[in-house]
């Protein structure tokens, strides 16, 4: 009985070991489009704001049995989108080696959810497609806090917050300053025409 719990005990580790250092992408989504799958998530997951990053693409033919579709980065645009503002260009390259898979890097700087939009061709199919983040589908960019020790760094997003609130203070006081000044020139000059009409 044990050496049949060690032999499963083993078998499950060879498996396990295969599907970590496999190519299956577990946190990606996978679609449909037209004849092709797509499957779409982060180059690194879990996806952390500050760390360099990016769009991992793979594109198969499903007439063909799986079969990976090359030179799409010569006929798909890709773009990202966060929080609503303008989606910045991303340019798709082959990944060495694997073919029919891509990549498109960039730096998520800020926690929450992506918008990753494919817009072209996939050989003669056209593609207008847009991949979120998000439960069920691939995973949204983290905040590294949690993780920091000993010391907790900001974000970028958390110094220009600060920064933002620095300056609006600055301009209050610069406000109030300037009417410092006006009072304290234009309350003598009243104050001497009061004393004029006496």
């Amino acid at each position: 009985m044990s050496r049949l719990l060690a032999a499963m005990a083993a078998i499950a580790v060879v498996v396990s070991s295969f599907a970590i250092s496999s190519n299956i992408a577990l946190g990606h989504e996978r679609r449909t489009v037209g004849h092709y799958q797509f499957v779409v998530g982060f180059l690194s997951e879990p996806a952390f704001a500050g760390a360099i990053n990016g769009i991992e693409l793979s594109v198969t033919d499903t007439r063909a049995n799986n079969k990976a579709v090359e030179g799409v980065e010569k006929t798909l645009g890709a773009d990202v989108t966060s929080g609503g503002l303008q989606p910045l260009a991303i340019t798709l390259a082959t990944r060495f080696g694997q073919p029919g898979h891509y990549a498109g890097y960039f730096m998520p700087t800020k926690n929450g959810t992506y918008i990753f939009h494919f817009k072209g061709k996939v050989e003669n199919t056209d593609v207008d497609e847009k991949f979120e983040s998000g439960p069920g589908r691939f995973n949204d960019v983290q905040s590294t806090t949690d993780l920091q020790y000993p010391t907790k760094v900001p974000t970028g997003a958390d110094l220009a917050a600060s920064l933002a609130d620095i300056r609006s203070s600055l301009d209050q006081l610069r406000i109030l300053a300037i009417a410092a000044v006006a009072l304290a020139v234009l309350v003598p000059v009243g104050f001497g025409l009061a004393m004029r009409r006496r």
